[in-house]
């Protein structure tokens, strides 16, 4: 083995039966040979199909032993298969997470260490080794942490991450399992190779949650947890319908079923993910099913990583092996035992987002060690939720699984390079999916607070980028959060957003200020100021703030949109189509550019060039898109 060097859309109703998924697992399941044969004569998969569900805790499932799980797809697979009871994610957040999963390296290795920050472009995928053996190739994912933009494209032949548009034409950033594995199904259909890789990803039970339709309007008062479980058995159909879109190729698949990570609900005092190591947000299920695996009922219970994930595959498919930080699985699978070794798991996200310290750990036999400015030491087989502290008392112990980690990654991180972290409008987008997303950190060698000290304005953080908070509830949690940490740029945005949404434009001006002091990356807090300005009459200071917010984002659509939009209320209309031309030429949906730009084009005459941009603009908007009638009327006027 060897070691990395250090270097929501709307989404589909369904009931509290799935009785659909439970069908096909069944089918699936009952519809392989039964396993006798001995591992020399196990046939050979000739199909891959990798299933990763997003955020999901291995405790949510039923073959994991959750007796209210409403998970038939997956227990079905697990059934006819195998389940790890203990696998664990190499870092508790979506990108790494499954970086790790495709290179079969830790996140020192494939460099991708945050959400926005692209993992290597010299790194062996699954998909790039797959494809050289002659796969056809497809992937198909649910939420824009995993656009191609952040490397993990490499390798196929089609990479759908084009997410859907709000009405009014806004880009949205996640979408439902049912539309994934419909372009998944598509794709899969219209394949005519001998050999298929496929990797389908879910993004339900990510926050926020939203609780089956089912429940009707008190389905959004119920506890977070009640919601998780819906949105599991959401992506447990979805998981179905994929298995029964494989129809004949069935038999000959090789199917893996992981979660990228877990969530937390409360356990040492963190809510969602990302920002410690614990095995609540660690643990995930893993599930391999298909030729070659022999059903076996009872999970095994050896430490294995995500990282294994790919050398499993491999040997599986009876292809050679690369140099990587993961092992086989397959001698486990039929038997065997994994052998000593340590498992490595990291989080950056304190580092990255707050500066705070990085949390590097190691798991090896029943020990698992957590260096932090406060190291930690936990024996998981006494005290499985990890909450007596161990360090102390173990000295020896600390220190040589110290050294381990360090084997692994230091605390901080080597520079990044500017086209490796997210820009402004990838920040915003992971804002606003729950990632904090600030600024990386300037690099400390000592010094930095321990992440368990701060765990409550962690948790309050949490809690607002989440989604789970709104109104009332959102704005006193950024005020707590605020008379905290006075300097907190991103509280001061959101509440800034906050306020200006409810009309007090006088309160969201001074947070918004405040957060461009903060040097908050990206452009939000501009605009957001001169939307502050515009509405209390101030347009030319309003432009002048937005073209500060240009050399933030200098190709960002919006800010030019707004730009012509001031121009045009100014009068300055060859001004006002120069920009709005620009806004359209980023970004052909931005619906109220284009709007207008046809009221310019009128006003200086052009009417039957007004008239084209009004009837495009029809021919973009959704058939029920309230901006519709307005834009009808224009189109009467101009004719």
């Amino acid at each position: 083995m060897r070691r990395s060097t250090p270097a929501r859309a709307a989404r589909a109703g369904i009931g509290l039966v799935a009785a659909a998924a439970a069908i096909t697992a069944i089918m699936y399941v009952r519809g392989r040979e039964p396993e006798s044969r001995s591992p020399a004569q196990a046939p050979t998969p000739q199909h891959l199909v990798l299933i990763t569900v997003d955020t999901l805790r291995a405790d949510r499932v039923g073959a994991y032993g959750w007796s209210a799980a409403r998970t038939p797809a997956m227990d079905g697979l697990a059934a006819g298969g195998v389940h790890f009871d203990r696998a664990f994610a190499a870092a508790p957040i979506t990108l790494p997470s499954h970086a790790s999963l495709l290179t079969g390296l830790y996140p020192p290795g494939h460099r991708s260490r945050h959400n926005g920050l692209r993992a290597a472009a010299d790194v062996a995928t699954l998909a790039t080794m797959l494809r050289e053996q002659g796969y056809a190739t497809g992937a198909f994912v649910a939420a824009f942490p995993l656009d191609r933009r952040f490397g993990l494209d490499r390798g196929f032949d089609r990479y759908g991450d084009r997410m859907p548009r709000d009405a009014d034409g806004r880009q949205l950033n996640e979408r439902p399992g049912s539309a994934v594995v419909n372009e998944a199904a598509a794709w899969l259909a219209g394949v005519r190779a001998p050999h298929v890789f496929l990797w389908v990803h879910l993004f339900e039970p990510h926050t926020p949650y939203e609780s089956d339709p089912s429940r009707g309007a008190a389905g959004a008062r119920l506890p977070a947890e009640v919601r998780y479980d819906d949105e599991v058995a959401r992506a447990d159909v979805a998981v179905g319908r994929l298995l029964g879109a494989l129809g004949p190729r069935a038999a000959s698949t090789l199917i893996v079923l992981a979660g990228d990570h877990g969530e937390a609900f409360g356990e040492h005092g963190e809510t969602t993910h990302s920002h410690f190591v614990y095995d609540t947000t660690l643990r995930v299920p893993l599930i391999v099913a298909g030729p070659g695996v022999p059903a076996r009922l009872q999970a095994i219970g050896q430490n294995v990583s995500l990282v294994d994930v790919l050398p499993t595959v491999m040997d599986a498919l009876g292809l050679p092996q690369r140099d990587v930080d993961g092992i086989s699985l397959m001698p486990v699978i039929r038997g065997g035992d994994v052998g000593a070794r340590a498992i490595y798991a990291e989080t950056f996200a304190p580092l990255l987002d707050f500066g705070w310290s990085s949390l590097r750990s190691i798991r090896s036999g029943n020990w698992k060690y957590i260096e932090a400015p406060t190291p930690e030491l936990f024996d998981l087989s006494a005290d499985p939720g990890e909450l007596r502290n161990l360090a102390p008392d173990h000295a020896d112990v600390t220190r040589d699984l110290a050294r381990s980690v360090l084997t692994f990654s230091g605390p901080e991180l080597p520079r990044i390079q500017a086209g490796d972290r997210p820009a402004g409008d990838a920040q915003r987008r992971l804002g606003a999916l729950g990632y904090v997303s600030t600024a990386p950190a300037a690099s400390a060698r000592g010094g930095r607070p321990d992440p368990k000290d701060r765990k409550e304005q962690a948790k309050r953080m949490a809690q607002v980028v989440s989604g789970e908070l709104r109104g009332p509830a959102l704005e006193l949690a950024l005020e707590a959060i605020l008379a905290e940490d006075p300097r907190n740029g991103q509280a001061h945005m959101r509440l800034g957003f906050t306020l200006s949404e409810r009309g007090d434009a006088g309160r969201a001006e001074r947070h918004f200020r405040a957060a461009i002091e903060a040097a908050v990356p990206g452009a939000d807090a501009y605009l957001g100021l001169a939307m502050c300005l515009s509405m209390t009459g101030r347009g030319p200071e309003a432009a002048r703030i937005l073209e500060a917010g240009a050399h933030q984002e200098p190709e960002n659509p919006v800010i030019a949109a707004n730009l012509g939009t001031l121009a045009m209320d100014a009068g300055d209309n060859a001004r006002a189509e120069r920009y709005l031309n620009g806004a359209l030429a980023v970004d052909p949906d931005l619906h109220q550019a284009r709007f207008n730009l046809s009221r310019v084009l009128a006003r200086t005459g052009r009417r039957t060039q007004a008239l084209e941009q009004t009837e495009e603009l029809l021919a973009r908007l959704p058939a029920g898109a309230p901006q519709r009638p307005e834009v009808e009327r224009l189109k009467r006027a101009l004719q």
